[in-house]
């Protein structure tokens, strides 16, 4: 794996000072790759890691899916717990975390397990929650493991999202932050404004929003069929998510 690597840190970091992320390069440094659909740009956990955490703290992505931000833990010497459902992402993030460089000393546990019910990890343990939930089922990541939170329809969604911000809360230590980053979506020409009733579950199970951070997305350029219906049927394509950041 090392072999193939180009390059282990990116060559334009900036810490982001600003509510509005914009990464047009999404970052191609270490084993990191756009392959897996859906998946952040490294940028993102990179500054959600340097900014809310340190070097030998322990962090938690329950939605490890590409692997992109147990990868970047590595890099920056934070130990890291990613949990998912399924066995695609699993392999995934072993392949992608399964490389050796000298600067690179945080430690990597990957676990099959249902971000609803982490009762393997113990209450208040861990520094910094730092992850990317599906987006109700604008993708589907599986047919049919039943614990896979993409194959529900946006109500459904929002009620699971309830156990995952309570799972969320108990595991993360006092005084310590969550960031995810969600996305909305459009159901017969309206908005449903998905990352804000995520927002709120959040709140309710007792955290506190420190950020709202709009990342903008480059992946959503008007052309060819979407722009027609764009047009046609009078909608704005969605160039945006949300990123919050809670403390608990």
């Amino acid at each position: 794996m090392s072999a193939k690597v180009k390059k282990w840190e990116p060559d334009d970091f900036e810490l982001q000072m600003t509510t509005h992320w914009s990464f047009p390069n999404r970052g191609d440094w270490a084993t990191h790759d756009a392959k897996y659909r859906g998946n952040w740009s490294p940028y993102i956990p990179r500054n959600i890691i340097l900014r809310y955490s340190k070097e030998n703290d322990l962090v938690l992505d329950q939605f490890a899916g590409g692997g992109t931000t147990l990868v970047e833990a590595k890099l920056l010497n934070r130990d890291i717990i990613g949990v998912d459902v399924n066995d695609a992402a699993i392999d995934r993030c072993k392949e992608k975390t399964n490389f050796e460089y000298e600067n690179a000393n945080g430690k990597v546990y990957i676990n099959k397990g249902d971000a609803r019910d982490l009762n393997f990890i113990p209450d208040s343990s861990i520094d910094l929650i730092c992850t990317h939930p599906p987006y109700a089922d604008i993708i589907k990541y599986s047919e049919n493991i039943k614990e896979d939170l993409s194959l529900l329809k946006v109500k459904d969604f929002l009620e699971e999202m309830k156990k995952v911000a309570a799972e969320s809360h108990r595991v993360l230590k006092k005084d310590k932050f969550c960031a995810i980053l969600m996305g909305d979506t459009r159901q017969k020409g309206c908005m449903i404004p998905m990352s804000f009733e995520v927002m709120k579950i959040f709140e309710n199970a007792g955290f506190k929003l420190k950020e709202i951070i709009i990342k903008e997305q480059h992946n959503c350029k008007a052309t060819g069929y979407w722009k027609t219906n764009s047009i046609k049927y009078n909608f704005l394509l969605i160039a945006h998510e949300y990123l919050f950041v809670f403390k608990k």
